[in-house]
């Protein structure tokens, strides 16, 4: 299937234009990008591993779901649906906090926090997506990310995450 992105100013208005992935972003265009994470009532974080064929950091573990935001789609939809989508996790919006919102290249990549227990056992994972999952301590993920085992985008998560919790 055929994913289209809406695309904003660097302002984070919409152009009124919109871009299919897999080709090149026109300048000074941006689309939106989410990740949510997870973190249990024991404080340690849901990871996901990507899919070996991926091609950005195929086999490498990452935040418990992301992608883009479709056309039409705001930033909280958009992580509730690739939620339900890699890890078929159903979401409310009110299960959600934002916690970052960074400007790169050719996206803002919002980054949503839900605190939840969930059992690894129940999930299914989308065979494109995600491979595995798995709770991680603080400290495994630090070793974790040491060992390069973590996608690099989300190397930065407990600094976050304690950021906001503060």
């Amino acid at each position: 299937m055929v994913e289209y992105w809406d695309l904003y100013d660097k302002n984070r208005e919409k152009t009124g234009k919109t871009h299919r992935r897999g080709e090149p972003i026109e300048n000074g265009a941006y689309h939106i990008v989410v990740n949510v994470w997870f973190v249990n009532s024991n404080e340690e974080v849901l990871l996901a591993k990507r899919h070996p064929k991926k091609e950005l950091w195929g086999g490498l573990w990452e935040c418990s779901a992301s992608g883009s935001v479709l056309a039409g789609e705001d930033s909280l939809k958009g992580a509730i649906r690739e939620t339900k989508e890699e890890l078929s996790i159903s979401l409310t919006e009110t299960d959600l906090a934002l916690i970052e919102t960074i400007i790169r290249e050719s996206d803002f990549r919002d980054t949503y926090l839900a605190k939840k227990d969930i059992d690894i056992k129940k999930l299914r994972f989308h065979p494109d997506e995600v491979v595995d999952a798995k709770w991680v301590t603080r400290q495994e993920y630090i070793d974790m990310c040491g060992q390069e085992l973590l996608a690099p985008p989300v190397r930065d998560f407990w600094e976050l995450y304690f950021n906001f919790t503060k």
